[in-house]
């Protein structure tokens, strides 16, 4: 069975940086490509950044140049860098991959 388990969330003032993981098991992770979504209170789930097995990213608008998304294959692990973190991230992040979901992992930023 496919699992994909979110970590790194929590707290953060405005301008601060963490990092998400996510672990994927049940699948063969190197041929996979990898998003990260989020969702906040009230609002729909919106794609943040995405990775291809090939390693090509995208990310939306609204985090370019300050969200990066990695990956590490060998330990079948997708990251997600969150700098300049601002009260508009504020959200549950999600990873996913084809119709797999993790369980979310919250993400909030404030003073």
């Amino acid at each position: 069975q496919v699992e994909l388990v979110e970590s790194g969330g929590g707290l953060v003032q405005p301008g601060g940086s963490l990092r998400l993981s996510c672990v994927v098991s049940g699948i063969i992770f190197r041929f996979n490509a990898m998003g990260w979504y989020r969702q906040a209170p009230g609002k729909e789930r919106e794609l943040v950044a995405h990775i291809t097995s090939g390693v090509t990213t995208n990310y939306a608008d609204s985090v370019k140049g300050r969200f990066t998304i990695t990956r590490d294959n060998a330990k079948r692990t997708v990251y997600l860098q969150m700098n300049s973190l601002k009260p508009e991230d504020t959200a549950v992040y999600y990873c996913n991959t084809h119709e797999y979901w993790g369980q979310g992992t919250q993400v909030t930023v404030s003073s």
